[in-house]
């Protein structure tokens, strides 16, 4: 799922992260879909109290794995995130890797968004990093092949509807047994400001857009969708 690359940069996004919300050591941070804990490990070793929820519990075993591995504690959850409610109040929270757009209506994203803003103490940031509808329109291709971890890999993308969603097949081919696994899955694109607007109406105070976690802007050079929200 993520080559060296995203591997590599998972630090630097983490201390952004950090940045972008006022964090320091101790304070409390929400990883919603935390998948195998690539950016979740790295908050926890700057000194923040994780907690990370996924509803797939290999992901989970991964990071958990990782969180080990690294000396570091977090509080993992298996749940679904259109239900997820929790007691406990976080100072930010974040939905990273376009983890967001698989419900099968709009009013599931939407739940999960509001959970998330539930789950927040007062002035706490809401960090969504995602592919927008722009952005997929820009650098959109009908597919491609690459190797990774032993495998081959090809891709094969649709558009759904009128850019209302991304379809993404994706083949793994295992280059020792020839074992093949096919999976197919659709996303549904926002743009950037329809997010903006179901943020605000959900109650969040403010809502700023930029095109990576450096705060550059949100234009036609932008590398991601990086939406930044204050409670």
């Amino acid at each position: 799922m993520f080559d060296a690359q995203r591997w590599s940069e998972a630090p630097a996004v983490a201390e952004s992260i950090c940045r972008i919300a006022g964090l320091s050591k101790g304070a409390k941070i929400l990883e919603a879909g935390c998948g195998p804990g690539r950016v979740a490990v790295e908050l926890a070793m700057l000194g923040l109290n994780v907690t990370g929820v996924d509803l797939i519990q290999s992901e989970l075993d991964a990071a958990a794995e990782t969180a080990n591995d690294e000396g570091v504690d977090m509080e993992l959850i298996r749940a679904d995130l259109r239900t997820f409610k929790t007691e406990k109040k976080f100072d930010a929270a974040t939905s990273l890797f376009t983890s967001i757009g698989y419900c099968d209506t709009p009013e599931e994203d939407r739940q999960i968004i509001k959970n998330i803003y539930d789950s927040l103490n007062d002035n706490g940031f809401f960090i969504l990093e995602s592919l927008s509808r722009e952005i997929a329109v820009k650098d959109f291709t009908e597919g491609e092949w690459f190797e990774r971890s032993g495998k081959t890999v090809l891709t094969d993308f649709g558009v759904v509807g009128a850019w209302e969603g991304l379809r993404s097949r994706w083949i793994l081919i295992d280059n020792k047994t020839g074992e093949r696994i096919e999976h197919e899955f659709v996303q549904r694109l926002y743009s950037a400001i329809e997010l903006k607007k179901i943020l605000l109406e959900i109650g969040f105070e403010s809502v700023e857009i930029y095109g990576d976690f450096d705060f550059s802007p949100y234009n036609q050079n932008a590398r991601t969708m990086v939406i930044v929200a204050r409670k």
